[in-house]
C-alpha cells in the first residue's frame, strides 16, 4: 500500500493466520458484545430500570460515540499509527466494559457503554489498514479481506446466542467480563505478531469536524430518544440544534483543508444512493433486533437463550446466500439486488407487524428468513456501490463512510423503533398494548425498508460498466 511505513512480512502460513487473528480480535469481540447486549435488554430493563427508554439508550450510547468517532479514528492510525492506535482502542474497550460489568446504576451503565463506543471506533479501522500494509499483493490482500468478513458477519449469528447463554445462566454482566481476556489476549498478540503502519502524507485531524458529528448525532439520539416526555420547548430547542450542527458539519467539511469527509463526496449520487440503502438495511435491522427482544421476551415470556436461537434464521439465511449474490451483482450489477434486498427486508417486517410477537413460531421465522435475505442481497452490493462511485485512492474513505451510514442507520432505528413502540404500547411492558407496540414499531422498520427500495431503485443508473462489488474493503450488517 503506498504511503505505508514499516510492513509486516509474514515468514509463512501460520504466522499470516496470526496476524489476521491479532488484526481483527478487537473488531470481533467489539461486534460480538454489540450483538449479545440485545438479547441482555429486558434483563438490564429488569436490573436497573429505566423502561423502554432505558434499553434503546443502552444500545445508541455505544452506537453514538462509535459513529461520531469512526472517520476521525482511521485518520489517528494514518497519522500516529495504526498498531498504537489499535492499542488505545483495545485499551478503551477493555477498561469500558469492566466499568460496564460492575456499573451499579443505569446512568454508570451508559457512561461506560458510550466508552465502550470510542474504543470500538478507534479499533474498527486499524484492523483492515493494518491486514492491508501487511499484506501488499492482490491474493494476500483478497484472503485478509475475506477473513475481515468472515470476523464481522459471523458476530451477527454468534452475538445474540452468547448474549442469551449468559443471560440465561451467568447474568447479563458477564457479557461484559468476558471482553476483558479476550481484549488482553489481541494486546498482547499485538506486539508479537503487528507491525507498526502509518501513512506519510496524513492531514491533520478534523477536530471540528469531530466536534459537529458528536453534536449532531447525540442531540438527533436524544430528540428521538426522549423527545416525546422533554416537552415541546426541550424538544423543538433541541431539533433546531441538530439541524443547525448537521449544516454547520457539512459547511465544515466544504472549507476545511483536511476534512474528514471530502466536498465532492456530497455531491456524488451513486454513493448517496449507496448510502440511503445501507442506513435503510440497518434502521430496521436493528431496530427490530431491539424490538423482538422485548417482544419475545416480555409478550411470549421465553428466555433470552430461545430468543436468540429463534432468531437465527436471520444471519444464517444471509451467510447462506451471500455466494448466491455475488454472482447476480457481476449479471446484473448492484441496482437489482440491493431493491429486491429492500423490498425483501420490508415484506419480512410487514409480515411479523401483521401477525405480532405471539404468532404461530414459523411465521414469525418466515419474517426473520425473508428479513436474512434481503439483507444478504443489499449488504454487498451497497458497497460495492459506494465504491464503484468514488476514485480508487477514495476506497478506504468511501468504506469508512459506508461505515458510518450503518451505525447511523442502527442508532437512528433503535431510536426511532423504539420509540414508535413505547408511544403506541403506553410503556406497558406486556399485555394486548405492548404487543400492538411492538407491531407498530417493526412496522415503521418495514415502511422505511420500502422507502430505501425506491431510492434505489428511482435514483440509481443501470450502467453495464458498474457491475462491481466489494473486494477491498467490506462493511457487514
Amino acid at each position: 500500500m503506498a504511503g505505508n511505513t514499516s510492513r509486516v512480512l509474514p515468514t509463512g502460513n501460520r504466522s499470516s493466520v496470526f496476524t489476521l487473528i491479532a488484526a481483527y480480535l478487537g473488531l470481533f469481540v467489539g461486534l460480538i458484545d454489540s450483538n449479545a447486549v440485545n438479547l441482555a435488554l429486558p434483563a438490564i430493563r429488569a436490573d436497573l430500570g429505566g423502561g423502554v427508554s432505558g434499553a434503546q439508550w443502552t444500545a445508541d450510547a455505544y452506537n453514538v460515540t462509535f459513529a461520531a468517532v469512526l472517520l476521525t479514528a482511521g485518520s489517528l492510525g494514518d497519522r500516529f499509527g495504526r498498531r498504537f492506535v489499535l492499542r488505545w482502542g483495545l485499551a478503551a474497550f477493555v477498561v469500558a466494559s469492566l466499568a460496564c460489568a460492575v456499573a451499579p446504576s443505569l446512568d454508570a451503565l451508559l457512561a461506560a457503554r458510550a466508552a465502550q463506543g470510542i474504543g470500538a471506533a478507534l479499533m474498527l479501522p486499524q484492523g483492515l489498514a493494518i491486514a492491508a500494509a501487511t499484506f501488499p499483493d492482490t491474493a494476500g490482500r483478497a484472503r485478509a479481506t475475506a477473513a475481515w468478513a468472515m470476523a464481522a458477519a459471523s458476530s451477527a449469528a454468534l452475538g445474540p446466542v452468547l448474549g442469551g447463554v449468559l443471560t440465561d445462566t451467568v447474568g447479563w454482566r458477564f457479557i461484559f467480563w468476558l471482553n476483558a481476556p479476550v481484549g488482553l489476549v489481541a494486546f498482547a498478540m499485538s506486539y508479537r505478531y503487528l507491525a507498526e503502519s502509518r501513512s506519510p502524507s496524513a492531514g491533520k485531524v478534523d477536530l471540528t469536524g469531530q466536534t459537529l458529528a458528536v453534536l449532531t448525532l447525540g442531540t438527533l439520539t436524544v430528540v428521538l430518544v426522549e423527545g416525546r416526555t422533554l416537552g415541546a420547548g426541550w424538544a423543538t430547542a433541541l431539533a433546531a440544534a441538530t439541524m443547525a450542527s448537521g449544516a454547520a458539519f457539512v459547511w465544515s467539511q466544504r472549507r476545511l483543508t483536511h476534512p474528514m469527509v471530502p466536498p465532492q463526496f456530497f455531491g456524488n449520487r451513486r454513493l448517496a444512493v449507496a448510502l440511503t440503502a445501507t442506513f435503510a438495511m440497518t434502521f430496521g435491522t436493528y431496530g427490530m433486533l431491539l424490538v423482538n427482544s422485548l417482544g419475545f421476551q416480555q409478550s411470549r415470556g421465553v428466555s433470552a437463550l430461545a430468543t436468540a436461537v429463534a432468531f437465527l434464521p436471520m444471519p444464517l439465511v444471509y451467510l447462506t446466500l451471500i455466494p448466491a449474490v455475488k454472482v447476480m451483482v457481476r449479471r446484473t450489477g448492484p441496482r437489482p439486488p440491493m431493491t429486491i434486498g429492500l423490498v425483501l427486508m420490508g415484506a419480512g417486517m410487514l409480515l411479523y407487524a401483521a401477525v405480532g410477537p405471539e404468532a404461530e413460531l414459523w411465521l414469525l421465522e418466515a419474517a426473520f428468513v425473508l428479513a436474512g435475505a434481503g439483507l444478504a442481497f443489499n449488504t454487498g452490493p451497497a458497497v460495492g456501490m459506494a465504491l464503484s462511485a468514488v476514485p480508487v485512492e477514495r476506497a478506504g474513505l468511501a468504506s469508512g463512510v459506508v461505515n458510518l451510514a450503518r451505525l447511523v442507520g442502527i442508532t437512528v432505528g433503535i431510536a426511532v423503533m423504539g420509540t414508535v413502540m413505547a408511544l403506541v404500547s403506553g410503556d406497558a411492558a406486556t399485555g394486548p398494548g405492548f404487543t400492538d407496540g411492538v407491531r407498530a414499531g417493526v412496522l415503521t422498520g418495514g415502511v422505511v425498508e420500502f422507502l430505501g427500495a425506491v431510492v434505489v431503485f428511482g435514483y440509481t443508473r443501470r450502467r453495464r460498466s458498474e457491475h462491481t462489488e466489494p473486494t477491498e474493503e467490506v462493511c457487514h450488517a
